[in-house]
């Protein structure tokens, strides 16, 4: 069906008549002034002919001939949107433009599932290193001095260049595809990507020793009385710390009582988790 309709397209543009130059100049000034959809539509149809051409230019890059025509369509009548019959140029050399740049977009959007560089220069190494590098290899022997060479001509840098030819020499492979097309229960490539995340031989042992640490620290813990029990719980073990002197005045002392009372505490502490486990050096909290 749709290639009945690209058909179709084509034969109704190439029969579409060429537009004189004081015919061409009418319409476009008719729908420039008036917006004229008539106008707008004999423009169109008559120029069809360059879209279908500037398509068969990308070819090369795989993509469906129809889609290339479509995206070319909107580039003309984006250009005719614009055009200033004023100027006095032909309506097909200010189209040229807007038809090829909205080809190279649909190209750079759907050539790959990873998207590339879309900077002016960017494009031009993608659309122009393929055949740049043919015409380099005639002359020139290691892949280095290709792309040096290259990378001097586009105004790009060579690690840029070495990315696309790299880009271009290969196809899209999924992560989900198997490593060896033979045999049952092959890893998927996904498999073998190196993870970012910590190793988890190293979570689950810091883990356990936090879990031990709360432990022993708990234990500890009941060597102290209610008033340092509470100072320690406020000040060393609840997320914000209250300060001394809040802790003052909600016990009803000062804040250099307080401070007393915890570093009291924190000693007792220490005594209570060295003689529980000589190895610890150093208070728990």
């Amino acid at each position: 069906m749709q290639d009945r309709a690209e058909r179709k397209l084509v034969r109704a543009a190439m029969k579409a008549p060429y537009l004189a130059p004081d015919h061409e100049q009418a319409l476009a000034e008719r729908w420039h002034n008036k917006h004229d959809q008539q106008a707008l539509h004999e423009i169109a149809i008559a120029h069809m002919r360059l879209v279908i051409a500037m398509a068969s230019r990308f070819r090369s890059f795989g993509l469906p001939v129809g889609d290339l025509i479509q995206e070319g369509h909107i580039g003309l009548l984006e250009a005719a949107s614009r055009f200033d019959p004023g100027r006095g140029v032909r309506f097909s050399t200010y189209a040229t433009w807007w038809i090829r740049a909205s080809m190279q977009d649909y190209v750079l959007r759907n050539w790959s599932i990873v998207r590339g560089g879309t900077s002016s220069a960017q494009k031009a190494l993608f659309f122009n290193y393929r055949r740049l590098r043919a015409k380099l290899q005639k002359g020139m022997g290691t892949a280095a001095e290709i792309h040096q060479e290259a990378a001097r001509v586009l105004g790009v840098s060579v690690a840029d260049v070495a990315v696309m030819d790299a880009r271009l020499s290969g196809s899209d492979v999924s992560l989900n595809a198997p490593v060896r097309e033979e045999g049952e229960g092959s890893a998927e490539r996904m498999e073998f990507i190196p993870s970012e995340d910590e190793p988890i031989d190293e979570v689950v042992g810091r883990t356990i020793d936090a879990e031990r640490r709360a432990s022993w620290l708990a234990d500890a813990m009941e060597v102290l009385d209610n008033r340092e029990l509470q100072i320690i719980r406020e000040r060393r073990l609840s997320e914000e710390g209250a300060t001394l002197e809040a802790l003052g005045v909600e016990l009803g002392i000062s804040k250099e009582r307080v401070r007393q009372i915890e570093n009291r505490a924190l000693e007792k502490l220490r005594l209570a988790l060295t003689r529980a486990h000589p190895v610890l050096s150093a208070p728990m909290v």
